[in-house]
């Protein structure tokens, strides 16, 4: 799946925020190291660059090693001197929007993710942004294009983190049913009952010719229902015919393979 996704807007703090209580093994030292060298990299002034990036590598090591009071103590420091910094150069300057980068990494650096997020839209590429947060989840066995493209067009977290799942875990699964999973997903509708009609289809190893009928019965056209019915029901699966009418998409894979066999 490529990378290029349209332009979205930008998203509010609590939008951002959400993302740490999607999983419980988000890594706040994935996230601030991501989302601080994204940040750091937009920061002009040579000077105050190097003063960024020496706070975001001493709180990045705290992170990491959350019980050492040592590195918390620098990384308190750290975190003040460049606030005052930024605070010196804005009353100098009068111009807040000319220190966007630093501010965006002083929330960064004081733990708050989602400001730094909303801030860093306005001078970083959001899909960048993106696979930084969800990169900090730490989810396994995950479709990351996936989740972005569907944050990108608009989906909220919980259900573009449920799809890159899905399509994590069954990766194995043939290209033509990966690509209805994906439609499905972008479309919005994608349940338990596709993915468990597109598991059974996985297993059924369908000819093309079988998986093509496949497709078209979960596309849910009517007139070939019908015709795979009747001849589920000349065939004796007079109950699989009435499930498939009854749109239960389990007996897709049945219905595919007889109505060719």
């Amino acid at each position: 799946m490529g990378d290029v996704i349209q332009e979205q807007r930008r998203h509010s703090p609590a939008w951002w925020a959400q993302f740490p209580d999607k999983s419980e093994r988000f890594d706040a030292a994935f996230l601030t190291e991501g989302l601080g060298d994204l940040i750091t990299a937009r920061i002009s002034s040579p000077l105050l660059r190097r003063e960024a990036e020496l706070g975001l590598e001493i709180m990045v090591r705290h992170l990491k090693k959350p019980t050492s009071d040592e590195l918390a103590g620098r990384a308190r420091t750290g975190v003040e001197r460049l606030s005052v910094t930024v605070d010196r150069l804005q009353e100098r300057s009068g111009d807040a929007f000319a220190l966007a980068e630093a501010h965006a990494l002083v929330h960064l650096l004081n733990g708050r993710f989602g400001e730094a997020a909303c801030a860093a839209e306005e001078f970083a590429p959001a899909q960048a942004i993106l696979r930084v947060f969800i990169g900090a989840l730490r989810i396994e066995r995950f479709d990351t294009d996936m989740a972005v493209k569907m944050l990108a067009v608009g989906h909220e977290p919980a259900a573009a983190l449920r799809s890159g799942m899905i399509v994590g875990k069954y990766s194995w699964w043939p290209s033509w049913l990966l690509k209805i999973i994906i439609e499905q997903a972008m479309a919005g509708v994608l349940d338990d009952a596709i993915v468990a009609a597109l598991d059974t289809c996985a297993y059924a190893e369908l000819s093309p010719a079988q998986a093509r009928i496949a497709r078209r019965l979960l596309a849910g056209e009517a007139d070939l229902i019908d015709i795979s019915a009747a001849r589920l029901e000349s065939l004796g699966e007079a109950g699989a015919a009435e499930k498939l009418r009854q749109g239960d998409l389990t007996t897709v894979a049945l219905a595919a393979r007889l109505v060719l066999t």
